[in-house]
């Protein structure tokens, strides 16, 4: 008969509370969470959707196409006649079947990778910012190349922000190759996320795809795990390609980037102002992005990005707030999943200029709403604001935690024999007469809850004492102690002079 084990002693609760602290914080509801749940449209509403859009690649087509596409196209079974490519019902069908269902997103750091398909909810950025939200004077000014580094660098450190794709332009660096290279050098010196960034020119795209290499350790590093996605708008709406979009597509295949294919119409503008026509529009300049893809390179991997983007009729001005540009996105996403493709829309873009309590709702109110119905990846979701023109470090901030409880949202309720907890109440009514300090409570209160750290839960009496801090100034606080103490070189010394030395105009 062997000694027993020793018992191990027990941890007093306040015991078991300290030393979780002391681990770090465990999120309820990391990203990843399944969505699905919010169903705008119903499956007869999808395929009318469907039918529309099939019809208008059919008969109508795609005008403005370049002779490159038209000839790969006409080879696959489009055809070409009055200025018009035209995309018979089979032949879109056929590329859907033959589409990409899922692929790895990459870090350079495999520890951030992800799937990308299903249902499965990641939010990150996008956007192309010309202004920043200054955290000193709380005004707008131009963006720059120090905004990019610092956003970059925040963003690194924030848990529920999956990926980082450039949210602002440097608009003190104008020539059009100097701007590409230096916004990709950002991306690599400061974070290991997976990336995305754009590509004004076809040209461009490989030697910056040498710069990847040269961080990786070699040639063709790249495409054996390409961390970095290129952001294309391939259709210029309504229902035409862009000439330099296709070039550069072409390109990024040849190279081996990955393609987030970004349809963006506009409601009442570019495209139907009723919701189902702007739904059927964007389906087909979305499946016309794929098809362009496909022609070229089949099962190569696409994010099926279709963000229906709304404008104020009565202004003309485009907002990224509201119930129609949440629900839009919604139904988007739901559309996409029914079609097995890699999803992505664009939400939590506020038209809120100051971190106020307009910023708050508009941003949560299209987060949850992607979430719920499933969309993989949620672009503009972080720091966002004046309709797309600013960025600001304090939403990335308060985004973040936003952020966190809409995953929890998502997640919903488990119900299973632990957690309806037949024998707790029990001994809670028979006993103490509460759960305060219950094995169950303690197990629930780490595994179940979202803990924010900027929202204010303090009685008024404690807020006040502490000089009744608003959401801005907390959150500028955090930005600022972040960017002072978080200094990442995700390149070192020797890298990072062999690519200065091929790109003499990184700054």
């Amino acid at each position: 008969m062997t000694d027993a084990a020793p018992a191990t002693p027990r941890r007093s609760g306040r015991a078991t509370r300290k030393a979780a602290r002391e681990a770090g914080p465990v999120s309820a509801a990391p990203p990843g969470q399944i969505g699905g749940a919010y169903r705008p449209l119903t499956d007869a509403q999808i395929e009318d959707i469907y039918a529309t859009a099939l019809r208008l690649l059919a008969e109508l087509g795609m005008g403005e196409c370049p002779p490159v596409l038209v000839e790969a196209a006409c080879a696959k079974g489009a055809t070409y006649e009055g200025g018009r490519l035209r995309f018979p019902r089979s032949m879109a069908e056929d590329i859907i079947a033959g589409a990409t269902k899922r692929f790895v997103y990459h870090g350079r750091d495999p520890k951030h990778d992800f799937e990308i398909g299903g249902e499965r909810v990641y939010f990150g950025t996008g956007g192309a910012a010309v202004q920043t939200l200054d955290m000193e004077t709380g005004r707008y000014r131009p963006s720059t190349l120090a905004d990019l580094h610092d956003f970059t660098r925040l963003i690194d450190t924030l848990p529920n922000v999956s990926w980082f794709t450039r949210c602002c332009i440097a608009t003190d660096v104008p020539d059009s190759f100097d701007l590409d290279v230096n916004t990709a050098y950002a991306l690599l010196r400061n974070t290991t996320k997976p990336v995305g960034t754009a590509f004004t020119l076809g040209e461009h795209v490989a030697p910056i795809v040498s710069m990847f290499d040269m961080a990786m350790g070699g040639e063709g590093r790249f495409k054996e795990r390409p961390f970095c996605k290129a952001h294309i708008s391939p259709v210029v709406s309504p229902m035409r390609y862009g000439e330099d979009a296709v070039e550069v597509t072409v390109a990024c295949i040849e190279q081996g980037v990955p393609i987030n294919s970004i349809i963006a119409a506009q409601s009442g503008a570019t495209a139907p102002a009723t919701l189902a026509g702007f739904l059927a529009q964007s389906l087909a300049e979305t499946l016309a992005g794929l098809i362009l893809v496909s022609v070229f390179a089949p099962g190569y991997p696409v994010i099926f990005s279709n963000w229906p983007l709304v404008i104020d009729l009565r202004t003309g001005a485009f907002c990224g707030g509201g119930g129609e540009s949440a629900v839009l996105n919604a139904a988007s996403a739901q559309v996409s999943n029914w079609l097995g493709l890699p999803s992505g829309v664009a939400c939590s873009m506020a038209d809120a200029k100051a971190v106020d309590a307009q910023m708050g709702a508009e941003k949560a109110l299209s987060a949850v709403t992607a979430g719920l119905a499933g969309a993989n990846m949620v672009y503009e979701s972080s720091g966002m604001m004046a309709s797309l023109l600013g960025a600001s470090f304090e939403a990335f901030v308060l985004d973040d935690e936003m952020l966190g409880a809409v995953q929890r949202t998502i997640r919903g309720v488990e119900v299973n024999e632990e957690t309806l907890g037949y024998d707790t109440i029990c001994e809670a009514v028979l006993g103490d007469g509460h759960f305060l300090g219950s094995a169950q409570t303690m197990a629930a209160m780490e595994r179940d809850y979202h803990w924010p750290q900027f929202a204010d839960r303090d009685a008024p009496i404690t807020w006040a004492e502490k000089g009744a801090p608003d959401s801005w100034t907390r959150a500028r606080e955090k930005a600022k102690a972040i960017l002072a103490d978080h200094h990442p070189d995700y390149l070192g010394t020797e890298t990072d002079a062999l690519i200065r030395a091929r790109f003499p105009g990184i700054r």
